[in-house]
Formats: C-alpha cells, sequence, structure tokens
C-alpha cells in the first residue's frame, strides 16, 4: 500500500450525499484491509534483501513503499549505486509511481530513506524476514545460506527467490530448516503481485505465516505451494519455461520472429508482456 494509493481510498470512501450502504460498507472493507495492511508491515519490522540486481532493488522498494524498513545487502558498490538511481529515477521507480498518482511526491524521500544500502551481510542481523535475490547459482545459495544462518536473528525467517532450486537443500545448509521457504517473485517485482511461496513438509507454519501476511501487505497475492525437488521451476516456471521452449522452437523453424511471437502472445492471452521480452526484462532490467 502506498501513500497514493491512500489518498485515492480516502477520495472513493468520502462522505458524500447519496452515498449507498453498499458504498459505505465497501469504504469500511478498504479501511479494514489498509489497517490490516500497516498492521502485517508492523509484525514484521524490517526486511532484509541480499542482492541489489534488478530483483534484489526491485523487491527493496516493493517492501519500503509498503513502508517497511529495509537493509539491502550487495558486496558490489557500483551494484548498490546502480539500484539507489534506479530506485528513484528505473522504469518502474519511485519518480514513475508520482507520475502515475501510486505516490505523492513527498514519498520519493520517504521511501527512499527507508531503505539501507550495506555490503556486509551482517546488517540484516535485525531483520525479522531476509529474502535471498543473489544469481541463480545453486553452490552461490547454499553458501550463502550457511552464511545468513550465523547472522540472522534467531527466530528470522530465510526466504530464497531462487526460480526453482529445491527448498530443502538451501534449508539443509542451515540449523533453522523450519525457518526457510521459498519466496518467489516475477519481474517487476515492484509491480508484480505474483508470490509464489515453496515449502517442503518441515516448513514451520509460523514462518508461512508471517511471509504470506507480508506478501499480501506489500499488495502481493501469495499463493503457497509444495516444493518438488526433482523438478526445477516449482509451478510459475515449469509452466512459463515449456512456454518458452516451443517460442524458441517456432523462431528457429522460420515460423515466426520474437517479435511477433511476444506480440500474438500479448494480443491473445492478455500477457503483459511475451516470452523473449520477460527474459530480457527480467535479466538486464526493464527500459
Amino acid at each position: 500500500m502506498t501513500a497514493g494509493d491512500n489518498q485515492a481510498d480516502a477520495a472513493g470512501t468520502s462522505a458524500t450525499p447519496g452515498i449507498s450502504g453498499a458504498a459505505g460498507a465497501a469504504g469500511a472493507a478498504g479501511a479494514a484491509g489498509a489497517a490490516t495492511t500497516v498492521a502485517a508491515v508492523a509484525a514484521v519490522g524490517t526486511v532484509g534483501v541480499i542482492g541489489a540486481g534488478v530483483m534484489g532493488a526491485g523487491i527493496a522498494q516493493a517492501a519500503a513503499m509498503a513502508g517497511c524498513a529495509v537493509v539491502c545487502v550487495d558486496t558490489s558498490a557500483t551494484a548498490r549505486e546502480r539500484a539507489r538511481r534506479q530506485l528513484v529515477e528505473g522504469r518502474f521507480g519511485l519518480r514513475a509511481a508520482v507520475e502515475r498518482g501510486k505516490l505523492d511526491a513527498a514519498g520519493v524521500d520517504r521511501v527512499s530513506a527507508r531503505i539501507a544500502w550495506e555490503s556486509e551481510l551482517s546488517a540484516v542481523a535485525g531483520a525479522a524476514v531476509v529474502i535471498e535475490a543473489v544469481p541463480e547459482d545453486l553452490a552461490l545459495k547454499v553458501r550463502l545460506f550457511r552464511a545468513l544462518d550465523r547472522v540472522a536473528a534467531a527466530g528470522a525467517v530465510l526466504a530464497t527467490n531462487s526460480s526453482g532450486f529445491p527448498i530443502g537443500a538451501l534449508a539443509a545448509a542451515t540449523d533453522r530448516a523450519a525457518r526457510v521457504l521459498g519466496w518467489h517473485w516475477s519481474s517487476p517485482a515492484q509491480i508484480m503481485r505474483f508470490a509464489e511461496i515453496v515449502v517442503t513438509e518441515h516448513t514451520d507454519p509460523d514462518a508461512v505465516e508471517t511471509v504470506t501476511r507480508l506478501a499480501r501487505g506489500l499488495g502481493k497475492n501469495p499463493v503457497v505451494v509444495r516444493d518438488a525437488p526433482m523438478s526445477w521451476g516449482y509451478v510459475a516456471n515449469r509452466v512459463y519455461w515449456a512456454a518458452v521452449a516451443e517460442a524458441r522452437r517456432i523462431v528457429a523453424e522460420g515460423v515466426s520472429t520474437e517479435r511477433d511471437v511476444d506480440q500474438l502472445l500479448v494480443d491473445c492471452f492478455r500477457w503483459p508482456v511475451g516470452p523473449f521480452t520477460m527474459i530480457q526484462g527480467a535479466t538486464a532490467g526493464w527500459t
């Protein structure tokens, strides 16, 4: 929920002659929803994000716009500076949010101030939820989760934004396997409502509740799925990459071009972008 959204809610539920009881009830429900959002964010407190790339920076922005204090860690000063700049100036950054009416002008500085850009992993020691968003390299993620287990608060939930690696493998690298789960985001993270929450048979229900409530507080629509360690991709990516594979075959056979495949799928299925554009945006950023 952003400041701009709150203003829109207030405008939509103001006392007006002739307003119906149903509209009044809808306004009350909206106010209750806003209160739930605030409570969910307040209950978590600080959110840690590891990685300031396209996904990590977007996740940090989404959490900060919802009102969370955020600590985003990246060892690269270049990555941190780029993320800080994209937060404000990027296609889906704060100034763009102002232009879309999702944030008031003063919110640019207010939201920016909620994010601390750090270089040391120990900076997330006070976070209740830590979201890993480093490159999709299993060995790297295992090493990171082992290190996070040492520095994160005892009860903190450690979530991975992996696109499909087994959650059990990452959990096994820690001494808190029940507090490790998947929180798979879609790009651009600050816009998309997608929240694929991936759990194992050992995941603590309290950890699942903490993350799903936080996701709703960030304006996402969390769906909990089971880890399937023998198949890469959870649910969304197993379906998506099957579509990508077929799209690539179509282009290789000379049936169509990447651009036209994207356009056909956007027009037919109302996708926001086609598969080839999605790959480019998720990896190199949205321009």
